[in-house]
């Protein structure tokens, strides 16, 4: 059984705070924590992570007792240090005093093979050692749709950031690309993840599509579970054919993520922690899109 925490909120300060406020767990005292945003472009959120929910999660790590935090990330396909300029993300570092690695300017070195077996890579990955050495990862994801043949992004997707851009042109062009967006996943395993669902897209995506307002916080310990959740709330918002068609936990990246034993494997798996009246209700229209 995981713990999943759904805040009906659109104000992104109380999301990020009663989100940690529910699970009521504590992965980051004393530790070195590498934080994963979503930034492949610098375009308005949910194109790319909100800098006021990185910030309020960023105070709120420190609060918990973070040692240091670092965020690491590669964009694409905009330039990773236009991005970072765009968003803010140097004058926050130097704000709140935290680090920032940029991926595509790291060695081949700083990255390391990764081959497992039954996988659907053609010689595997290139992984970022930062994540593969990391004592703690958090993340944040946004919520939408992909167009690229991903389906849907968010934190089984947020991964691919780690993985060096040359690998980038087998993955979209593979038809294999949800698994192998799995796999991605079962190299690392994060300590919390945060997903922003104040405003989705729930048609196109990543960079543009329809933004529709879903007014949520998602967060947890479990992609799968967090993915499957998002997955629940695209449907009742109304989506594409790819995220609608057939059972929520047989759709390609979650049942890849089920087989490789990264999380839960169905609804009975999850126990929902909520805020308010209004999430109970959200979480009871999420239930009823699991159950199918």
């Amino acid at each position: 059984m995981t713990k999943i925490a759904v805040v009906s909120t659109k104000d992104r300060v109380y999301g990020v705070n009663k989100s940690l406020e529910l699970l009521g767990i504590n992965p980051v005292d004393v530790k070195n924590v590498i934080f994963k945003p979503n930034f492949n472009t610098a375009d308005p959120p949910p194109a790319s992570s909100s800098m006021e929910t990185v910030k309020q999660l960023i105070l709120k790590l420190k609060e918990m007792g973070a040692k240091s935090i670092t965020i690491a990330e590669r964009a694409g396909p905009a330039n990773t240090s236009e991005v970072f300029k765009e968003k803010g993300l140097y004058t926050l570092g130097e704000e709140l005093n935290f680090k920032i690695v940029d991926l595509t300017a790291i060695s081949r070195n700083e990255y390391i093979l990764k081959n497992p077996e039954g996988n659907h890579w053609k010689k595997g990955f290139l992984f970022a050692k930062i994540y593969d050495e990391a004592e703690c990862i958090i993340e944040t994801c946004c919520l939408k749709t992909h167009m690229y043949g991903g389906h849907f992004t968010m934190s089984l997707k947020n991964a691919v950031g780690m993985v060096h851009k040359k690998n980038m042109t087998e993955l979209h062009t593979s038809k294999d690309q949800r698994d192998m967006i799995a796999e991605i996943n079962g190299v690392y395993k994060p300590d919390l993840i945060i997903m922003d669902g104040v405003i989705t897209f729930v048609d196109r995506g990543p960079m543009e599509g329809t933004r529709v307002e879903a007014n949520v916080f998602v967060a947890g310990t479990d992609k799968i579970a967090i993915d499957a959740v998002g997955v629940a709330i695209l449907r009742n918002l109304g989506t594409t054919p790819e995220v609608t068609q057939g059972p929520i936990f047989e759709q390609d990246k979650i049942k890849r993520a089920v087989e490789l034993g990264l999380g839960v494997k169905s609804l009975k798996d999850i126990e929902f922690l909520t805020d308010s009246e209004e999430s109970e209700k959200f979480v009871a229209q999420i239930k009823e899109k699991l159950a199918l």
